[in-house]
């Protein structure tokens, strides 16, 4: 994903309140499930970290999420992870991520 496309998204996310919230227990699977249906139902979600405090803690549960999910990172700010999953079904989709044309 491109640093255009991921500000935009991010702009999206401003508004939302976190979706998921990983505990102390971190990527456990009924986390990834939940996740996995929010990005279904909405695309964009933000995941807010509970218990974890440390930076490199929270990349790492986030790279475990998104290879269980298939999620895009979009950010981190602070506690919040913002991720993007593109919905499957065209008709379901609610997002629609820039795209710049290349060559002028």
């Amino acid at each position: 994903m491109k640093s255009y496309q991921k500000k935009y998204l991010k702009g999206l996310a401003h508004g939302l309140k976190p979706t998921v919230f990983v505990g102390q227990k971190g990527a456990v699977p009924s986390v990834v499930k939940a996740l996995d249906e929010a990005l279904d139902t909405h695309e964009l979600i933000k995941v807010k970290f509970v218990e974890f405090k440390e930076k490199s803690q929270k990349e790492a549960i986030v790279a475990a999420l998104e290879q269980e999910t298939s999620a895009e990172p979009v950010g981190m700010i602070g506690h919040v992870a913002i991720l993007y999953r593109r919905q499957k079904d065209p008709d379901k989709r609610k997002i629609e991520v820039p795209v710049r044309k290349t060559g002028a």
